[in-house]
Formats: C-alpha cells, sequence, structure tokens
C-alpha cells in the first residue's frame, strides 16, 4: 500500500447493531416518552398549585422535564428525516480529535452543571466524512450519556492497525456499583430497554447514513458503545521534525452544532411566522412562536434560548430595554431582526449591540445563514 499520502482504506467488516427503522415501534416510543415527561411536568405543576409555594429548584425540574419532550418531539422528527433519505452528505477530511475536542468545549458548562466527570484520551485520527453530520452524531452521543450517566463518562479514541480504522469508545455507568450485581452475566432486558430512548434512536440512525460501525454492550449496571470508522486516513510519511497530518487539516473544519439549538421567534403576522417555520424546518432547531415582546420576556424567564429572531417592526424602546436586561443575564444571546422589506444580509449596530438584520424578502436564502454566522460568533 502506498504510505505517501492519505488514501482510502479497505472495506472494515466491522460489527454493528443498527436496527432498521420500525415506523410504528417508533410513533409508540415517541408517544410514550412525550406523555411520560409531560404527565411527571403536569403533576409538579398540580402539587404547586395545591401548596401554592414555587421555588427555584421545583421550576428548573419543571423545566427541564418540558424540555425533555420537546427534545423528544424533535429528536423523532430527525430520525425520520434521515430514514427518508433527505440529508445530502459532503464528505470531506476531517480532524476527528479536533471534532471531539470542540465538542467537549461546547459543551463545557453542561458538564459543570451535570456534575459529570468526562474523562478523554484520544489518539491522532483523520476520518472522511461529512462534517456537519459527524458533528450531530458526537453531540447526540453526548446527549445519550449524559440521559444515563450517574457519574463518569470515558471517552477514548484510537487508530487501529489493520485494516486501519479509528474507534470511538464511550462508556459509562448508569447504574451506582452498590446497586449492581457482579455476578450477573449480562443487565437484564427492562434495563436494556431503558437505554434505548430517542436519543439512541437517532444516533443509530446518524450512524447509518454516515456508514459507520456500531457495536454496544451492556454488562451489568455499565455501557460501553464503539464507533468505528472504515473510511479512515493515512498519515503522510514526513521527514523527521514534521507533523503527521497536513496541515490543511485543521479544527476549523468544525461545524457548529445547530441541531436542537433552541430559536425564539417573535412575529406578530401569520405570513412571516409561515416563511420563517419553513425556513428552519430543515436545521433540526428547537423553534418556539410568540407575538409580543411581553411573550418574549415571559419565554425567556422560564428557559433562555440560543437566538432571537424578531420582525423589525416590533422592535421600540420596550423591545430594546428587554434586550438590554436579556444580554445582561446571557451575554451570548444573540438577535437577527427582519427587515420590513428587501433581500440583504447585514450586520448592524443596534443600541451598541451587533445585530444581524435578514430582509423579508430573503428569510427562505439567508435566514439559515444568518443563524449559523450568530451561533459561530457567539
Amino acid at each position: 500500500m502506498d504510505l505517501s499520502g492519505p488514501g482510502r482504506l479497505p472495506t472494515f467488516a466491522g460489527r454493528s447493531n443498527v436496527e432498521p427503522l420500525d415506523p410504528q415501534a417508533l410513533i409508540a416510543q415517541l408517544g410514550s416518552e412525550v406523555a411520560t415527561t409531560l404527565s411527571a411536568a403536569l403533576d409538579r405543576v398540580t402539587a404547586l398549585e395545591a401548596s401554592g409555594q414555587v421555588d427555584g429548584e421545583t421550576l428548573r425540574l419543571l423545566r427541564e422535564e418540558i424540555d425533555l419532550a420537546r427534545r423528544a418531539g424533535i429528536m423523532g422528527q430527525q430520525v425520520v428525516r434521515l430514514c427518508n433519505g433527505q440529508v445530502q452528505l459532503a464528505n470531506e477530511r476531517l480532524d476527528l480529535t479536533a471534532l471531539l475536542r470542540d465538542v467537549l468545549r461546547q459543551r463545557r458548562s453542561e458538564i459543570e452543571l451535570r456534575g459529570i466527570e468526562v474523562r478523554q484520551l484520544f489518539a491522532p485520527a483523520l476520518v472522511k466524512s461529512d462534517a456537519t453530520l459527524l458533528f450531530s452524531l458526537l453531540q447526540t452521543a453526548l446527549d445519550w450519556a449524559f440521559e444515563h450517566a450517574v457519574s463518569r463518562i470515558d471517552l477514548t479514541l484510537d487508530v487501529k492497525n489493520w485494516p486501519p480504522h479509528a474507534r470511538l469508545s464511550v462508556a459509562f455507568s448508569h447504574r451506582p456499583p452498590d446497586k449492581v450485581d457482579a455476578g450477573a452475566g449480562a443487565a437484564p432486558p427492562e434495563e436494556e430497554t431503558a437505554l434505548n430512548t430517542m436519543s439512541w434512536r437517532l444516533l443509530q440512525q446518524t450512524v447509518a447514513v454516515l456508514a459507520l460501525h456500531l457495536h454496544r454492550t451492556d454488562p451489568p449496571g455499565r455501557t460501553v458503545l464503539e464507533f468505528e470508522f472504515p473510511d479512515t486516513l493515512l498519515p503522510r510519511v514526513e521527514p523527521a521534525g514534521t507533523t503527521d497530518f497536513e496541515e490543511s487539516i485543521a479544527p476549523a473544519l468544525a461545524p457548529q452544532p445547530l441541531i436542537g439549538r433552541h430559536v425564539l421567534v417573535l412575529a406578530g403576522r401569520r405570513e412571516v411566522r409561515n416563511v420563517v417555520r419553513e425556513a428552519l424546518r430543515p436545521m433540526g432547531l428547537m423553534v418556539d412562536f410568540v407575538s409580543s415582546v411581553e411573550e418574549v420576556q415571559q419565554q425567556c424567564a422560564e428557559a433562555m434560548p440560543h437566538v432571537v429572531v424578531y420582525e423589525g417592526s416590533l422592535g421600540g424602546q420596550r423591545f430594546d430595554r428587554l434586550r438590554d436586561d436579556l444580554l445582561k443575564k446571557a451575554p451570548r444571546l444573540a438577535f437577527i431582526q427582519i427587515a420590513e422589506q428587501g433581500r440583504a444580509m447585514q450586520v448592524m449596530n443596534v443600541g451598541g449591540h451587533q445585530v444581524t438584520s435578514v430582509g423579508r424578502d430573503a428569510i427562505i436564502e439567508s435566514l439559515p445563514e444568518a443563524l449559523a454566522f450568530e451561533l459561530t460568533r457567539s
């Protein structure tokens, strides 16, 4: 084999437990997850009404339960989209190690909030894959691990020699050690079923679209997940003292994880709402629509979004004051204005803050680009 430059490898006959999609089972599971979390939220609201006392911890738990139901719905939509062949792959050479580190950097605050230790041991690895979908896969793998891990997540990336392929391992305990029967040979069926949430289904289907190999084992109280990348790129053979990989493969290739981001849209007119909804539909975002500044304030008090998209006609002194207040609480919150007319996309200074403006006649073409720009900048 010529090792003078990166090249494709022989097909790797790895193991995979990606299951064919059963639409009826998916609908049943989605309905069950949404109903369970919303029922818990309803019980909490009923308890609040009965006690008449509201505290910050109860509100936090209520927000989490509602957010879980919403995320389950979004993930169900993403699974169907992947299975319907609605994703066009654009494969390129990617630094998998840099992608992993970028994911962990962006989830640092969440990791600290959850109190979960993430141990990482990464070898250098280049793969050929679709940047956006691979980044989404790594995010989904963390989402799934966060749902179940009780204390620690171990991430390991190495490269096997023959056939050469990168292998990513995600391992965690989903039950405390003192509640695990060490003598049991395998996890009971109900324990395995509890791990198969919508995030697991999304992870499986993403793996299938990317043509990776997936293997999962569930010993009692613990889960080990392995991703294997058949299309791993070989390093160059360089003179001593040079880098192993081409310098053109840089961490900058890592895309922003748009899927699952929360966007709040302030739009009073139905036609504007419809166009915005259509523009954002393929992006896998969590989108809420409100029609007044007061509703924006209420929504942000319950759960701060990543981006606020608003009709320029609804801006004004009240909105400017609210924006100032929100930015004090969330300095990285982004704002995108929909101008009354035109097709221009431009960055403006509004009240001392940077705001991206998109012309109403170019919402379909420019709003996704503006969102990507703002999320990258933030």
